[in-house]
């Protein structure tokens, strides 16, 4: 188990070397010292995020938190309309965008970062949400998700986007609106830009982690193991390593 443990962090290294490498200096450029050095902090926010979900198994909320930040994106206002545009700016943070029916139960994961983002200011919120997500997915035994970073997050809850931009869980959808799921997906991931391949590997990511009735409401079961099923208690933890 040790040995197996080792080579899976020396294989997240080098997997970290190619994501962080992106961010590539010129020579003789002013800045050059100073992106060595968010290179460097980069890693080891990676690292110690990747501690932290090791130990607290938190996968799901993450990837939660970092795909609902991004979701708000409207492809037909583009970016160079910021922050109207939505998309990954950290505006979920804020406590009007967490009221939101589709965000319940993420103030966990935003108290989570809280500590990673006090000890790392010139890292932005959605880009450290972004690199929980990676992170947490990569730990999983998912890939390494090409990423680049220099995000800039929203800066008051007056730059929140409105709720319903993200898909319903269950009928009616849009209130009404749309007649049925198909047109309901379509037309929430066609505004971000996503086709049909697309829209079915994203709805896959639902089979990480576990439904709640308190979050989704698609399940009677909740939180703790008293109200989970007998396969989702706290005992019953799915690590791609076996351990608990």
């Amino acid at each position: 188990m040790a040995s197996f443990t080792a080579d899976c962090k020396e294989l997240s290294n080098k997997r970290l070397s190619k994501l962080v490498g992106q961010l590539r200096i010129h020579p003789v450029s002013a800045e050059s010292d100073y992106t060595a050095q968010y290179r460097q902090k980069l890693r080891l926010l990676r690292d110690e995020l990747r501690d932290f979900i090791d130990k607290i198994n938190c996968n799901p909320i993450l990837v939660r938190l970092a795909w609902h930040d991004s979701a708000t994106y409207d492809r037909t206002i583009g970016v160079s309309n910021f922050p109207l545009c939505g998309g990954a700016n950290g505006s979920i943070r804020f406590a009007s965008e967490l009221r939101h029916g589709g965000n319940a139960g993420l103030q966990k994961a935003i108290n989570y970062l809280k500590p990673f983002k006090q000890k790392y200011p010139e890292i932005s919120w959605s880009d450290l949400m972004q690199l929980a997500s990676v992170t947490a997915i990569e730990h999983s035994g998912g890939p390494l998700i090409p990423i680049r970073f220099g995000r800039i997050d929203t800066t008051s809850e007056s730059e929140c986007p409105k709720e319903g931009n993200l898909p319903d869980a269950e009928p009616p959808f849009a209130g009404g609106r749309d007649p049925d799921a198909a047109t309901h997906l379509r037309r929430v991931f066609y505004r971000m830009g996503f086709n049909d391949q697309e829209i079915v590997a994203l709805s896959g990511a639902h089979t990480l982690g576990r439904a709640f009735k308190e979050r989704s409401g698609t399940v009677k079961e909740g939180y703790g193991s008293h109200n989970a099923t007998q396969y989702t208690r706290d005992t019953n933890i799915a690590r791609n390593d076996n351990r608990s």
